[in-house]
C-alpha cells in the first residue's frame, strides 16, 4: 500500500509544483498603474476634453501555451450610458508581439492588428473624457490571450467583439486605472 501511495503522490507532486511555479500571464505598463490616476496625456482631444489621446504603454508576460495572437480592450464600466464606454479594442496583434508603445494605438500598430471602431466613432485610442460632474471613472486595459486569430465583420460592434475575444480567450490581465475631470 505505501509503495501505490509513493506512485501516486510523486507525479502528483510534479504537477502541483509545476502549475505553483508558473509565473501568471501579466499586463505590465510604464505609463498606468492599478489603482492611480492616469496623466493628461491619456485624455481624450474632443467633447470638451483637451488631453493628447495617446493610449498607454502596455507590455505582457508569460502568455499561455498555445497563443496564436493577442487583443487589448480598454473599457470605462463608469460611463454613464447604461452600458460602459469603448476606448479601444485592437485584435489579432502578433503572438510575437508582447509590447505596445505609447501613443500606438493611433499611430503605429503591429502589421496585422485591426483596430475596431471605439465609441467615439473611430478605430483607434479614444481617451478617457469623463463629464465634470460624475467623479472618478475606472478605465479597464485588458490584454487577451487569443486560440485563434479572429475574424470579423469590417464593422464588427464593440459587444460583437468583446464577446469573441473573450470566446477564445485563453486567458488575461487587466490594469484598473483612474482617471477624474476637474
Amino acid at each position: 500500500m505505501k509503495q501505490f501511495f509513493l506512485k501516486l503522490t510523486l507525479p502528483l507532486s510534479i504537477v502541483l509544483s509545476n502549475s505553483v511555479l508558473a509565473e501568471p500571464f501579466k499586463l505590465t505598463s510604464t505609463d498606468i498603474v492599478q489603482g492611480k490616476a492616469m496623466s493628461k496625456a491619456h485624455e481624450f482631444q474632443g467633447f470638451g476634453c483637451d488631453g493628447k489621446n495617446l493610449s498607454p504603454q502596455l507590455s505582457w508576460t508569460n502568455a499561455p501555451k498555445g497563443t496564436k495572437a493577442f487583443a487589448v480592450l480598454a473599457y470605462d464600466p463608469d460611463a454613464p450610458t447604461g452600458s460602459g464606454w469603448w476606448h479601444w479594442q485592437v485584435v489579432n496583434i502578433p503572438k510575437e508581439i508582447n509590447t505596445l508603445d505609447t501613443g500606438a494605438g493611433n499611430m503605429n500598430m503591429p502589421a496585422g492588428s485591426i483596430s475596431i471602431k471605439n465609441d467615439y466613432g473611430f478605430a483607434g485610442f479614444g481617451g478617457a473624457c469623463p463629464p465634470k460632474s460624475h467623479g472618478t471613472h475606472r478605465y479597464q486595459f485588458t490584454v487577451y490571450a487569443l486560440s485563434q486569430k479572429l475574424e470579423l465583420p469590417e464593422d464588427a460592434s464593440g459587444a460583437l467583439t468583446g464577446y469573441m475575444v473573450r470566446s477564445n480567450s485563453l486567458g488575461s490581465s487587466t490594469i484598473t486605472a483612474l482617471y477624474r475631470r476637474k
